[in-house]
Formats: C-alpha cells, sequence, structure tokens
C-alpha cells in the first residue's frame, strides 16, 4: 500500500475530506463539496486536479462519468490507518455499554450477549462476539444459596474463568445440602474439564446414590445440567443483522449484503473470527478484501479480543457492517466493550 507520506498536504486533506463526506451523505463526492469543507482556499479545478491524482494512485474512483468521486478499499485503508481522527465515547455511550455488560445474576453467555445487542445499538450494525472456549480444566465449582428455591453455581476454571448460573432448588432445603454437592464435585475435578466432569459425575451419580440423599444428588444433577454440550466449540452470538439493510441503495448492495448473511449463518467459518486477532493487540480493522470471511459482501469489520485473568486471548467482539462505516464512531465503542468485558471476566 501507498505510504500515506507520500501524499502531499493538500492530497491528504483532499483525501480525507472525500472519504468524511462519503461516510456521512453515502454519496459520491464532487469538488464543489470538498471546496466548501476545505479549511484553506483552493478552486474547484485545483480540487478536480488533486482528485484526478488520487485516482490515478488507485486511492479514489468514480462511479460514472459525470460523477464525484468514491474511495476505493485502498484508499479506505490509508485514510483509517493514517488520516482517521478517532472519537471519544460520549458518557451516555459508556454508561449503556457498561449496563448492558454488567455480569450480576447473569451468566458468562447472556453477559456477552448483551454486550453485544449494546453495541450494535449504538453502532447500527451487525454485532458479533465468540465466546470463551471452556476447554480448560475446571478447578473449583460451588453451590451458594441466595434464598428460598434458589442457589447460585460458581464456576471457576484453571484459566480464571469465572461463571456463575443461577439454578432452582427446593424450598427450605438445608445449608449442608448445597455443602455436600460442592464437596462431591470438588473432589472429581481433578483437572477435568467441564465436559469430562459432566461425564464422570453422571456416571458415579448413578453407583454412588446410596452415599448422597436424593436431595443432594437432583442439586448436583441441576449444577451440571445448565452447562450445554458445546463448551469445546466456543458460543458465537450475533446481533443486529437486520441494521444491514437499512442503507441498501442498489441492486448490488443487496448481493453483497445477501452474501454476508450466508457467511453469518455459516458458523464453523465464523469461528474462525477469534485468529483474526490472535496475532495482534488491541482493535483491528479488515476492509473489504482485507479479510477473506467477508471480503466477498464488500464489508468491513472492526474487532477486538478480550482477555481473560491471565491476559490469554479467549475471545473477540467487534462490528461488521458496509465498508462506508462511520470509522471515528465505532473503533472506540467496540475497543471500550473489549476491555469491559475483560475486566468482568478476570
Amino acid at each position: 500500500m501507498l505510504p500515506i507520506a507520500e501524499l502531499n498536504e493538500r492530497s491528504r486533506e483532499v483525501l480525507r475530506l472525500v472519504v468524511e463526506s462519503w461516510v456521512h451523505d453515502g454519496e459520491p463526492v464532487g469538488s464543489r463539496t470538498v471546496s466548501r469543507r476545505l479549511s484553506v482556499g483552493l478552486s474547484p479545478a485545483s480540487i478536480r486536479s488533486v482528485m484526478a491524482d488520487l485516482e490515478d494512485l488507485g486511492l479514489l474512483y468514480a462511479p460514472h462519468v459525470s460523477a464525484g468521486r468514491l474511495p476505493t478499499e485502498h484508499g479506505l485503508r490509508m485514510f483509517v490507518s493514517g488520516l482517521l481522527e478517532v472519537g471519544r465515547l460520549s458518557d451516555d455511550e459508556r454508561s449503556r455499554i457498561d449496563s448492558h455488560c454488567q455480569s450480576t445474576g447473569r451468566s458468562l453467555e447472556q453477559m456477552l450477549s448483551e454486550a453485544t445487542t449494546a453495541l450494535s445499538g449504538l453502532s447500527r450494525c451487525a454485532s458479533l462476539v465468540l465466546a470463551p472456549k471452556t476447554d480448560s480444566t475446571l478447578r473449583h465449582i460451588e453451590f451458594v444459596s441466595l434464598g428460598p428455591g434458589r442457589a447460585l453455581v460458581v464456576m471457576v476454571t484453571s484459566d480464571g474463568l469465572v461463571e456463575n448460573r443461577l439454578i432452582e432448588v427446593p424450598a427450605g432445603l438445608p445449608p449442608s445440602v448445597l455443602q455436600q454437592a460442592s464437596n462431591f464435585l470438588s473432589v472429581r475435578l481433578g483437572g477435568q474439564t467441564l465436559a469430562d466432569v459432566r461425564r464422570l459425575v453422571s456416571a458415579d451419580l448413578d453407583s454412588r446414590r446410596a452415599e448422597l440423599d436424593e436431595l443432594t444428588a437432583r442439586v448436583v444433577e441441576a449444577g451440571l445440567a445448565i452447562w450445554g454440550g458445546d463448551e469445546d466449540q466456543g458460543a458465537l452470538i450475533i446481533r443486529g443483522q437486520s441494521n444491514l439493510l437499512q442503507d441498501v441503495h442498489a441492486i448490488e448492495d443487496l448481493e453483497r449484503i445477501r452474501s454476508l448473511f450466508e457467511t453469518l449463518e455459516a458458523r464453523q467459518q465464523m469461528l474462525r473470527l477469534v485468529d483474526l486477532v490472535q496475532t495482534g493487540e488491541g482493535v483491528q480493522i479488515f476492509i473489504g478484501s482485507d479479510n477473506d470471511l467477508f471480503g466477498a459482501a464488500g464489508c468491513s469489520l472492526i474487532v477486538a479480543p478480550y482477555q481473560n485473568s491471565r491476559e490469554q486471548i479467549v475471545g473477540a467482539i467487534g462490528v461488521i457492517g458496509p465498508t462506508r462505516l462511520n470509522y471515528a464512531r465505532i473503533i472506540p465503542m467496540v475497543d471500550y466493550t473489549a476491555r469491559v468485558i475483560g475486566q468482568l471476566i478476570g
């Protein structure tokens, strides 16, 4: 890609204004529009000359002979990497993300689902998150009473991930039953994954029911049953796909969105999402053909990893939409949401 330093100040300013105007209006940008927004005086003829030079460099193109200019993928990448001024989240945006990400009384998957919903609503795009795989070994399981008829199952993995889930228990259950259930599971953890513990305990309950009273056995079974059977794959959550249809101007746009929908529905493909962020830190931006998952749909992906307490990348959250994204506004949203999730799971 052409280094931004090889463009003079005038060319950089014209490119920046073309991209920003296109992001705002969605229409080809003409020389008069750029002229009105330039901070220094430059005639439309001079601007047309600069735009022609940018077109020769592959940074702009004209969709029609008499139309204004639009940025190419190459031009967008140059804008994002060298000209973009990232904005700051408002207090209201931070508050909305914080409130959706609160983990009290929610499972990890529920919290991530709410965080994804908040990000989709704020960005007005589709949002997706890959939840952590739970193939790490278990360190601790405990049952905690929350009052009549309810208990909390606390699971701690060897990599520091903590997840809490609510279960229903018989009203008036003695505290000793929860303690006995906790002890029964704790002695069977022994470096096992959750799937291993579920299999072992299910078989063990049948052979050792005489050692447990019926209430304790029911509590143990309920505590294991609340986790589904696909932990080894990691949960993929997608929200806000309908937002992608709000800015479709032509049939070719509709075809690209249809292609994107097909990609989003291919779960095994989407589980590669976390691979995109394993080698980098912070927010990463993939524009069009940068990303073979979404390149055919002509879309952009803004994605950030989140880490566990050992600073290991365990998942990723991001926003996907047309290349005409408001990058300055969405990048800090994704970054902040990923950091909040990391703090909560840590």
